[in-house]
């Protein structure tokens, strides 16, 4: 397959890798935060750790928009849900998230309320177009990535008079997210960044420019394959043996500088910053999510239903607020895999396609029972 196999060479990989083993310096410790739950997934997925020398550690960072959502959110969306006048329509990760009392989206629907799985917000506005005598709610979630959709799915039912349609917004930026990692008095120190290859295709590279400035913070925006990431953490490597701070392009085949102006300018249109808003793991943050523009308030959901907010703590047991912030790894959680499973998870890092207990869990686990043995 053409450009896919391409970058899951095996041979390459092992090349690029003892090219990374000859050029790490004796006694430098290399701590690179890969801030993509896809990367944390790729980089499980494909074994990359057992190529790294042991001066390289990667910790996994906050990008699993699923994971950073607060259990009060959760508990918001099911309360929409079991409105008898309200079909949510959501993507599927969502759905087994657990909110407070391990409720869930998907415990709702078994209930008797209509929750509906979508693939795409064009999937939603059709469910609002067959149901006009319902408010069908779409559950907008996501980094910058998955916003443009959502903007431009309520600018469609604006424009067609689709007055059942409404958002329930909970997009989140990156760059506030790497802000509150840099500037958290518990923190791990971090030599160098893994930037986020479908964020950055949005947003461009130049966002990131003062976090490496500021914090002398070497920062490489990488694709998804086995390749891309090794040679964004070579990269990392060579900045910071060379005691440079920049912000250099990996995925160049597909991010540009600037992003995607258009994108940007669908999102400021439909989107206004929140002045707060809470985050798993990270407390309230200002300036770090999105909600619907004034104008637009008949597609938001929130004032629609007047939907009030309340911060719910998470359980107890679950370290997915360390985890997310890297100060934890899925196997140091004392419930992984045991009352903590993808069949009955407890945090959402266990239920998320990008949630770093996740990846652990479908390939992590089987390394640590390898490593076991040896020793």
């Amino acid at each position: 397959m053409k450009y896919v196999d391409e970058y899951r060479d095996g041979a390459k990989a092992r090349e690029i890798a003892a090219v990374i083993g000859a050029e790490v310096q004796p006694g430098r410790r290399y701590n690179i935060m890969d801030f993509c739950g896809g990367h944390t997934h790729s980089i499980a997925r494909f074994g990359l750790e057992d190529l790294l020398p042991p001066s390289v550690r990667l910790i996994h960072g906050p990008g699993c928009p699923v994971c950073v959502l607060p259990t009060g959110r959760i508990d918001s969306a099911i309360e929409l849900a079991r409105r008898p006048d309200v079909i949510l329509c959501s993507y599927g990760d969502m759905l087994r998230v657990p909110g407070s009392g391990r409720d869930s989206l998907l415990k709702a629907k078994a209930d008797g309320a209509s929750v509906r799985i979508v693939y795409s917000t064009l999937d939603a506005l059709k469910v609002a177009r067959q149901n006009p005598d319902k408010t069908v709610v779409f559950f907008a979630i996501g980094f910058e990535t998955t916003t443009p959709p959502s903007a431009l799915a309520l600018l469609q039912a604006h424009a067609e008079g689709l007055e059942n349609f409404a958002l329930f917004c909970n997009h989140v930026m990156t760059p506030p997210a790497m802000r509150a990692i840099l500037t958290s008095e518990e923190r791990v120190p971090l030599e160098g960044v893994i930037g986020p290859g479908h964020v950055s295709v949005i947003t461009g590279s130049q966002v990131y420019q003062p976090f490496a400035e500021q914090w002398q913070l070497p920062i490489v925006i990488s694709g998804f394959e086995p390749l891309d990431l090794l040679q964004a953490i070579l990269m990392l490597v060579r900045q910071v043996n060379n005691g440079r701070a920049e912000v250099e392009n990996q995925y160049a085949r597909a991010l540009q500088q600037d992003g995607n102006p258009k994108a940007r300018q669908v999102i400021e249109q439909v989107f206004t910053l929140r002045p707060s808003f809470e985050w798993r793991g990270f407390g309230a943050l200002p300036d770090s999510a999105l909600s619907i523009r004034p104008e637009f308030a008949a597609f938001d959901a929130e004032a629609r239903f007047a939907l009030p907010y309340r911060s719910v703590p998470d359980h107890k047991a679950c370290a997915c607020a360390e985890i997310v912030r890297g100060l934890k790894r899925p196997q140091d959680c004392r419930i992984f895999g045991t009352a903590c499973t993808p069949d009955h998870p407890v945090g959402s890092c266990m239920v998320s396609s990008e949630g770093a207990c996740a990846a652990h869990w479908a390939y992590g686990r089987f390394r640590d029972q390898q490593q076991g043995a040896a020793q």
